[in-house]
């Protein structure tokens, strides 16, 4: 990616503190390809246009609504050879969409789950003497919260047999 004439460039420790990102970030970007490999100077230094400014701040806005780098490559990609991802674009969107609401959906229940744990260890800590052991961390043992992310793993367990 060489700079175009009167833009601006960056070396990657520029770059990285401009948009808060480390240098490993830059080329750990470059090697999933989703940020193109910038041009060299001379002594071997990284030299990005202004042009990378922009795609890493969309890369990051996309990784924190859940894309993956592997799934901004293709997209990128598609782009790069004249395709129009924005169908494909808004289909990861909308799956992104309906897994988040699942996982608020999850939190949810183990919010409810959670308070009515604390609300049983009130009670518990009420009919006990002072400084007596409650033993309350060994409730869980039987208790019947079941985080999300344990389910999820059971699952794909059961899927792997």
């Amino acid at each position: 990616m060489a700079p175009s004439a009167g833009k601006r460039t960056f070396r990657s420790g520029e770059l990285a503190k401009l948009l808060g990102v480390s240098r490993d970030t830059l080329r750990h970007y470059e090697r999933k390809r989703v940020l193109p490999r910038p041009s060299r100077l001379a002594n071997g230094y990284r030299e990005y246009s202004e042009d990378a400014v922009e795609r890493i701040r969309v890369i990051r806005r996309a990784l924190a609504v859940g894309f993956t780098l592997d799934e901004l490559a293709r997209i990128f990609q598609n782009r790069s050879e004249g395709g129009t991802p924005c169908k494909s674009v808004r289909h990861l969107a909308i799956t992104k969409l309906a897994q988040l609401r699942q996982r608020i959906k999850e939190m949810r229940a183990l919010e409810s789950q959670l308070q009515k744990l604390v609300e049983e260890w009130d009670s518990k800590l009420r009919s006990i003497p002072q400084g007596a052991p409650a033993h309350l961390l060994d409730s869980f043992a039987s208790a019947s919260i079941s985080p999300p992310h344990i389910r999820n793993i059971t699952t794909l367990k059961r899927k792997e047999r």
